[in-house]
């Protein structure tokens, strides 16, 4: 291909793992770091590099890509990271990092010289693996294409918000998708859970609303992963969308909203994760509608 790059990816998590093999597979140079490095390793085997520390994973890349877990996680990185970055490396920010984080995030990479992207995606684990993912990216028009090559690679669209990545409008949009799916997560897990409290067979609502305005793709598939028992290997982990849900109400409270439906969302994710099921897909919320299992 012509246009090949350096890409290093920072977090090799769920999402940072499966976009950095489809950079690999567009023809890219990857280098990859991640704290925990055995979540790092396995992609040797596909042909990334692992580098041994930020600064390493950077030095010389033309694009820096971070997933992370949140703000200050991938200003952290990125201040670790800071003796390998040239004047002029372009950042493509993923990781959901709130609003108010974009804006540190960005006033890092100006006093760096980096060209900042606001670059946070949608999907889960599977549209990540197959490189389908929805980039929503906000940064300067005559740097695109720079780093279009990196988000066709791991994406199958790539909608722009605005011409600035520091005023955070992908972020926006992207908190904005998130609270519909976070409260679309938690409402299949309520309808499981109280089809159960009350003996009704799911099938039953299943066949109720099939094929009308109230069924869903979404809703059959996260009610599957839950009646099936598949919540590992996560699409989405329950502590990852308790932190997004929280971001999302913190966002709507500074704004002069009240956002009560995510505000409750919230405290479901962190009551499953206080259960141990904060690894496990966020469908797992479920298990918040009952007590936790104690032994005598």
């Amino acid at each position: 291909m012509t246009d090949q790059l350096t890409v290093s990816v920072l977090g090799t998590g769920i999402m940072g793992a499966a976009m950095a093999r489809n950079l690999v597979r567009a023809g890219h140079t990857v280098r990859v770091w991640n704290r925990s490095r055995d979540k790092a390793e396995p992609l040797a085997a596909d042909g990334a590099y692992v580098a041994g520390g930020p600064d390493e994973a950077v030095r010389g890349a033309d694009v820096v890509l971070t997933m992370l877990y949140d703000g200050p996680a991938a200003l952290d990185v990125m201040q670790r990271a800071a003796p390998g970055l040239g004047p002029g490396t372009v950042w493509a920010q993923s990781t959901t990092a709130g609003v108010d984080a974009v804006a540190d995030l960005a006033a890092f990479a100006h006093e760096h010289g980096l060209v900042f992207f606001d670059a946070p995606v949608l999907g889960t684990r599977q549209p990540a693996e197959a490189g389908q993912l929805l980039v929503l990216a906000a940064g300067p028009g005559e740097a695109r294409d720079r780093v279009t090559p990196v988000f066709d690679a791991v994406g199958s669209r790539t909608v722009w918000t605005g011409e600035d990545g520091a005023a955070g409008s992908a972020t926006r949009l992207k908190l904005v998708a998130n609270s519909w799916v976070l409260a679309a997560t938690n409402a299949v897990g309520e309808v499981l859970s109280l089809a159960k409290a009350l003996g009704v067979d799911p099938d039953g609502f299943f066949d109720a609303i099939a094929g009308g305005p109230l069924d869903m793709g979404y809703l059959r598939a996260k009610a599957g992963l839950i009646r099936d028992g598949a919540l590992t290997p996560a699409q989405f982990a329950v502590a990852t969308a308790e932190k997004d849900a929280r971001l999302i109400v913190e966002a709507g409270e500074a704004n002069g909203v009240r956002l009560d439906l995510a505000a409750a969302g919230a405290r479901r994710f962190a009551r499953a994760a206080a259960q141990g099921h904060g690894d496990e897909d966020m469908a797992a919320a479920y298990f918040a509608s009952f007590e936790e299992k104690t032994t005598d």
